[in-house]
Order: structure tokens, then C-alpha cells, then sequence
């Protein structure tokens, strides 16, 4: 009875391991000027989390 749940769990746990939002970004790039500016645009941190401003 709690195999398949178990299988479930074990395979969202994966999808989220497995998430990679940068890679994801720069496997849309439609060409290489494309593809430069959105590795211009994580490396000045468009994923990084920013800290929150008090």
C-alpha cells in the first residue's frame, strides 16, 4: 500500500533535484548573441536571491 506513494515521493524528490532554472534559461537562447547576453545576464545575477533591504 505505500509503495506507490513511495514511488511518487521519490520521483518529485528527483524533478526537484534535478531543477536547474539557469540551464533551463540558457537552453532557450535562439542564437549565440542570444545565448552571450543571458549568460551576461545570470552571471550579473539574475537567479541570485537577493537579500531583503530593512
Amino acid at each position: 500500500m505505500l509503495k506507490p506513494l513511495a514511488k511518487r515521493i521519490s520521483a518529485a524528490l528527483k524533478r526537484a533535484r534535478d531543477f536547474d532554472p539557469e540551464y533551463d534559461y540558457l537552453s532557450e537562447a535562439m542564437d549565440l548573441i542570444d545565448l552571450e547576453r543571458r549568460q551576461r545576464e545570470i552571471d550579473h545575477g539574475l537567479f541570485r536571491r537577493r537579500p531583503f533591504s530593512f
